[in-house]
């Protein structure tokens, strides 16, 4: 393909790979997981990771983005639902129970179908996949070809944070060992979580 060169293909793997790796609330949220529940009953989140981010960017990069730009009101009810989806799901990971005293399944790590909703609700997502776009898609004629393979991309790296941050919560858990420990660990990562999202409340 003339239109993506080595150089162009490693700069959208770097873009993609700093902002899956860096903290968000995604990230914080599998960091929370991982020392609360294990990686085991995590793979449902990570897999909701995984498929809903490439498959948002396929979405927005097919139109998506360009129904919001045609009615802007459209998405501030997407951003208002998403972030009060957020405070929800930070107040759930402020009251996981950590695994030690699990007596059954009662507490219940985030599953697939939840995180896949939340890619669309998170307006950090939104702003990183329009930002793609408009940066990376250089061809009109190979536009369909160009948001495929910056989605296979962001598949790559998304698959690389996901586990890496989920594993992380696994070794804190060798040393946060205390039931408060974890609810204390948890608590802040809650509110990193709403702190996430504030620079796309204020400009």
């Amino acid at each position: 393909m003339e239109t993506y060169t080595f150089t162009l293909l490693a700069s959208i793997f770097m873009f993609s790979f700093a902002t899956s790796m860096t903290p968000g609330p995604n990230n914080l949220m599998l960091l929370s997981s991982g020392l609360t529940f294990g990686y085991k009953r995590t793979i449902p989140h990570i897999i909701g990771v995984i498929v809903g981010f490439p498959l948002m960017t396929i979405c927005v990069g097919l139109g998506l983005g360009n129904f919001f730009k045609l009615y802007p009101i459209t998405f501030v009810i997407l951003k208002v639902v998403g972030i009060l989806y957020l405070l929800w799901l930070a107040w759930k990971i402020a009251h996981s129970t950590p695994k030690a005293k699990v007596q059954d399944e009662n507490a219940q790590p985030l599953k697939f179908f939840p995180i896949l909703l939340f890619h669309w609700l998170n307006p950090k997502n939104w702003i990183k996949i329009i930002t793609s776009m408009s940066v990376y898609v250089t061809s009109v004629d190979d536009a369909l070809t160009q948001i495929i393979v910056i989605s296979i991309i962001f598949l790559m790296t998304v698959i690389i944070s996901s586990n890496s941050w989920a594993l992380g919560g696994v070794v804190l858990n060798k040393f946060i060992k205390s039931y408060v420990g974890v609810r204390r660990f948890n608590v802040i990562m809650a509110i990193l979580l709403v702190a996430s999202i504030i620079p796309t409340i204020i400009p």
